[in-house]
C-alpha cells in the first residue's frame, strides 16, 4: 500500500520534471501517457485494497516529514508573493504575508509539535484518487495534441509545452495528497499547491487577459488560504489535535472549533469558485481548454468541495450546516440563472459547473446519508460528463474556430463523431437514468425538509433543463451520404471516446458503484438494491430498467431515421412564399429574405451584468449569516 501512496503522490511530481527538463516532445509523450496509465491502474489498485486507517510517513534524508512539508509551506508562500509582487497585487502580498506571519507564530508559539498520522484512506478519499488518477490522466493525454495546435495556431517561436505540462501533471500529485491528507496541515500544503499550479496555468499563454485573470484567480485563492489557517488555528484551539480523522470522530466540539470549521468551508467556497468567487473560475475560461477540463472536473474546484464533505461531521447540527446548505442552493440556482444568458460554450460550460458545485456544496450542508451519498454520485458523475464537455467543446473549437453555440448549429454535418459525443455528454448532464440527474433527484430528495432550500433547489434544475437542452438541439443536423468522415487525432479520440463511454456505462452500474463504494461508508444506507434500482422509503430511481427502455427507444428511432438520406428536405415555413434560394422566403415587399435560425438567451432577463452584481451582494450576506450562526 505505502509503494501505490508513493506513486499516487510523487510520480506526478517526478513525470512534471521530466516534462519540464527533458526538452523533447517524444519524451513528453511518453511520460504523460505512461504517468496516466500508471496512476489510472494504482488508484484501481488502491480502491481494491480498500480503506486504510491513518499512517505515518517517515523522515525524508533523515528530515522528519512533518518538518519537510512545513518548510515547503513557506517556500510556496514565498513563490506565491514574488508572483504577487511581480504583478503589483497589493491583495496577493497581503494575503500571503497574513498567512506566512499567523503560521510563524502558530509553528513556532502554539503548536505542540505531536506525531500525526500524515495519510487516511477512507471511501471518499479513495473514490476522489479514483477520479483524479483516471479523468485527470486522460485530459493531460488529449493536451497532448491539443497543445500542439494550439502553439501552432499561436505560432510561437519557441514552444512553452514543458511548463506546461509541468504544472499540469504536478496538479494530479497535489490533488491526490490532498485528498488523502490526515494531517491539516498536509491538507494546507497541498491546498496551496494547487493554487500556485492553477495560476500558473491559467496565465500560460501570457497575453494581458491571460494574466490579468490568473492574477484575479491567485489572489481570491490566497484569501482561501488565508482562511484555511485561520480555521486550523481555531480548530487546533478548541480540540488540541491536528489529526483530521480524529477530529471527526468527535464531532462538534464547541463554538470555537465550529467556527474554525465555518473559516474552512469559506476556504472551500473560495476554491470551488462559489458565488462571489465565481469570477476566477470565469476568468480561467482563456487558459487552454485541457486547463479547463482539468480546473472544472478533477481537480481545483473539486479541492474546494472535498474539504466541506470531509469536515461535514464536523459541523453536523449546527446552524453552520444549515448555512453551509443554503448558500450551496443559492449558488446551484444563480448560476444556473446565469448560464441562460451565455452563447460562449465554455462559459455556460463555467457556470454550469460553479452550479454543480453549490448543489454538492448544498449536499454537505444537509448533511444526512441521502445528502452525502447524493453528494458522492454528483462528485464522480459530474467529473465524467463535465471533463467530457470540455474536451469537446476545445475539438470544436479548433475545428470550426469558434467556441460560441450559434457557430456549432448543425455542427452533425461536418463533424459527426465530436458532434454525437458532445450531444451524449449533454444529455448525460440532462435526463435520467443518467448519474447526474439521478445525483440530483438525491439533493432534491435530500432537500425536501428545507422549504428554502428545496424552493432553489427546483428552481435551478429548471433552468438547467433551459441551457442543457438549448444547446443539444443547436448540435442537430443531417448529413449527406457522401460526406466525407471525421478526422481525429488518436490522443484526442482516444480521451473523447472512454470519457463518452465511461459516462453512459458507469450511469448503468451505478447501483452496484453505490452498493459497493458508497453505502459502506454509513451504519445505516439510505437507499438499498434490487433489480438495478435504487430504493428508499421516499421513492426509486430505476436504472436498468429506465435504460432498457432508452435502449428500445434508440433502437426504434435508429430504425425509423435509416432511409433520412433519401427523403428531400423541405425549406422551413417562415410564414411566406419560400423562394428559390434554399433557406430563403419572399417576406413584406416582395423582397428575398434570409433565413435564419437563433436560439433565444433572454439578454434583459437574464443579463449577466445586472443579475452578477446582486448575487454578489446577496451571497456575501449568506456567508457572513452562515459564518455567524457558527458562533
Amino acid at each position: 500500500m505505502s509503494n501505490l501512496l508513493l506513486l499516487l503522490v510523487l510520480l506526478p511530481a517526478v513525470a512534471a520534471a521530466v516534462c519540464y527538463f527533458v526538452r523533447s516532445h517524444a519524451v513528453r509523450t511518453l511520460t504523460v501517457v505512461a504517468t496516466g496509465a500508471i496512476l489510472a491502474v494504482a488508484s484501481l489498485g488502491l480502491l481494491g485494497q480498500g480503506t486504510f486507517e491513518p499512517v505515518a510517513v517517515g523522515s525524508f534524508l533523515g528530515i522528519s516529514s512533518d518538518f519537510l512539508v512545513t518548510i515547503l509551506d513557506f517556500a510556496l508562500l514565498g513563490v506565491i508573493f514574488y508572483y504577487g509582487y511581480k504583478h503589483k497585487s497589493v491583495l496577493i502580498q497581503a494575503f500571503t504575508l497574513a498567512q506566512a506571519a499567523l503560521l510563524v507564530w502558530f509553528e513556532c508559539v502554539v503548536l505542540e509539535h505531536a506525531d500525526v498520522p500524515a495519510l487516511v484512506g477512507d471511501k471518499l478519499s479513495l473514490i476522489m484518487v479514483l477520479v483524479i488518477s483516471v479523468i485527470g490522466s486522460l485530459i493531460c493525454i488529449f493536451a497532448l495534441p491539443y497543445m500542439k495546435e494550439h502553439e501552432e495556431h499561436l505560432q510561437l517561436k519557441k514552444s512553452r509545452q514543458p511548463r506546461f505540462f509541468f504544472f499540469l501533471v504536478l496538479f494530479l500529485g497535489a490533488m491526490n495528497g490532498l485528498v488523502l491528507a490526515n494531517n491539516i496541515m498536509w491538507l494546507y500544503f497541498f491546498f496551496e499547491v494547487t493554487t500556485l499550479c492553477s495560476f500558473m496555468l491559467i496565465g500560460h499563454d501570457a497575453t494581458p487577459v491571460a494574466v490579468r485573470n490568473s492574477v484575479r484567480a491567485l489572489w481570491m485563492n490566497s484569501f482561501g488560504g488565508l482562511a484555511f489557517v485561520i480555521g486550523t488555528m481555531l480548530v487546533y484551539a478548541q480540540a488540541g489535535t491536528l489529526d483530521i480523522s480524529a477530529l471527526l470522530a468527535a464531532g462538534p466540539q464547541g463554538a470555537l472549533m465550529v467556527t474554525g470549521v465555518g473559516f474552512l468551508c469559506l476556504a472551500g467556497f473560495t476554491k470551488a469558485a462559489q458565488i462571489p468567487f465565481q469570477s476566477w473560475l470565469l476568468g480561467a475560461m482563456v487558459a487552454p481548454t485541457p486547463v479547463s477540463a482539468l480546473l472544472h472536473s478533477s481537480t481545483m474546484v473539486k479541492a474546494g468541495v472535498y474539504v466541506i464533505l470531509r469536515f461535514a461531521p464536523a459541523f453536523a447540527g449546527t446552524l453552520l450546516s444549515d448555512g453551509v446548505a443554503v448558500c450551496g442552493a443559492f449558488t446551484f440556482m444563480a448560476c444556473a440563472a446565469l448560464s441562460i444568458g451565455q452563447s460562449n460554450g465554455k462559459k455556460i460550460l463555467a457556470y454550469s459547473t460553479v452550479s454543480n458545485l453549490g448543489l454538492i456544496i448544498c449536499c454537505a450542508g444537509i448533511n444526512t446519508p441521502l445528502a452525502i451519498t447524493a453528494a458522492v454520485m454528483l462528485i464522480i458523475f459530474h467529473a465524467i460528463s463535465k471533463s467530457l464537455l470540455f474536451l469537446c467543446v476545445g475539438t470544436i473549437e479548433q475545428a470550426i474556430g469558434s467556441r460560441d453555440i450559434e457557430d456549432m448549429r448543425g455542427l452533425y454535418a461536418k463533424h459527426p463523431r465530436t458532434a454525437l459525443i458532445t450531444i451524449i455528454g449533454i444529455l448525460t448532464m440532462l435526463l435520467p437514468p443518467f448519474g447526474v440527474l439521478m445525483g440530483k433527484w438525491m439533493a432534491l430528495e435530500a432537500g425536501a425538509s428545507n422549504i428554502y432550500v428545496i424552493v432553489m433547489l427546483a428552481m435551478g434544475s429548471a433552468l438547467t433543463v433551459v441551457y442543457w437542452a438549448r444547446w443539444g438541439g443547436s448540435l442537430m443536423a443531417s448529413r449527406n451520404a457522401d460526406a466525407p468522415a471525421e478526422k481525429q487525432a488518436t490522443l484526442i479520440r482516444l480521451p473523447l471516446t472512454i470519457l463518452c463511454v465511461g459516462a453512459v456505462v458507469l450511469s448503468l452500474a451505478s447501483p452496484w458503484i453505490y452498493n459497493s463504494m458508497i453505502a459502506p461508508m454509513f451504519d445505516v444506507a439510505p437507499f438499498t438494491m434490487s433489480f438495478g434500482s435504487l430504493d428508499a422509503a421516499t421513492g426509486s430511481f430505476a436504472v436498468v430498467p429506465l435504460f432498457i427502455i432508452l435502449g428500445l427507444g434508440l433502437l426504434y428511432a435508429v430504425k425509423a431515421a435509416s432511409g433520412f438520406r433519401t427523403v428531400r428536405v423541405m425549406p422551413p415555413y417562415t410564414g411566406g412564399i419560400n423562394a428559390a434560394e434554399d433557406g430563403a422566403y419572399v417576406g413584406p415587399m416582395n423582397s428575398i429574405v434570409p433565413f435564419a435560425a437563433s436560439n433565444m438567451y433572454m439578454g434583459e432577463l437574464f443579463a449577466e451584468g445586472k443579475l452578477t452584481p446582486v448575487f454578489n451582494a446577496l451571497a456575501v450576506a449568506l456567508i457572513v449569516l452562515m459564518l455567524g450562526g457558527a458562533l
